[in-house]
């Protein structure tokens, strides 16, 4: 049987009285690179809010293993919240800081390491992401390709069980987009984590998904869920298959 690392259940988020997504049921298995995915405005960054505890569900939990998230007292759900990391869409970099003092952040405020020993451990992270050497460059002096790196090596900076990516190839070329893709499987491979990841980019939900589900936006909730090359091939709803098939055979 599967090992799930997040378990949704029953989940309804709304703003107030407006309903944006209904009873959604999905588990996110250890070892996972799971996408969420759908249409403009569908929910998806939502979703994630509510995964990471940013916003409460108007229904339904969370579960991070066998234990609900959504209903931990405060010093519990903190010490669940270590183990994650988030990369968000800008990158999130503190433009007043090296990249060895961004990745230092959580290090500081988590850990009892020396300057030092912080300093050390943000090398290792910026080399595992490819950026070795960058330690001392301001976020302005680098790409934005090794900008959502420097905020990859932050999101990794506490050895985390699960990564959470919103929208990580958002701003990129192409050729930088597939060198992300390439390293979040190096990373999950090599790190053993979980990655839950937020994209409507089909090079990535192809390249790395090993799982998915989709949300709708018409009928609020979702409506398809398994591996994205299945749902490309195989999925009886006309909505997902036009999502996965769009650029393709005339599609837009």
């Amino acid at each position: 049987m599967a090992d799930a690392h997040i378990t949704v259940r029953n989940l309804t988020m709304a703003y107030g009285s407006f309903v944006l997504q209904r009873d959604l049921n999905f588990a996110v298995n250890r070892g996972d690179i799971f996408v969420v995915m759908g249409g403009s405005g569908c929910g998806k960054s939502t979703l994630l809010r509510h995964l990471i505890g940013l916003n409460e569900p108007a229904q339904g939990e969370v579960f991070y293993g066998e234990e609900s998230f959504t209903h931990a007292d405060p010093a519990r759900r903190e010490l669940l919240v270590r183990r994650i990391g988030v990369l968000y869409q800008s990158g999130a970099l503190w433009s007043s800081m090296t990249l060895a003092e961004n990745v230092g952040v959580p290090l500081e405020e988590f850990t009892d390491l020396s300057a030092a020993e912080v300093r050390e451990v943000a090398s290792l992270k910026l080399s595992l992401v490819g950026l070795k050497g960058f330690e001392d460059f301001y976020p302005s002096q680098i790409s934005g390709g090794m900008q959502k790196r420097a905020g990859l090596a932050r999101a990794m900076a506490l050895d985390p069980d699960i990564l959470f990516f919103d929208e990580p190839s958002a701003g990129l070329d192409p050729i930088s987009s597939r060198r992300l893709d390439e390293l979040i499987v190096e990373l999950r491979d090599s790190l053993g984590a979980t990655i839950v990841i937020v994209t409507h980019e089909l090079a990535s939900i192809f390249a790395v998904g090993t799982n998915s589900i989709f949300l709708d936006a018409e009928s609020r909730t979702m409506i398809a869920m398994g591996p994205p090359t299945e749902l490309r091939d195989h999925a009886d709803n006309p909505t997902v298959r036009r999502f996965l098939l769009r650029g393709e055979n005339g599609h837009e």
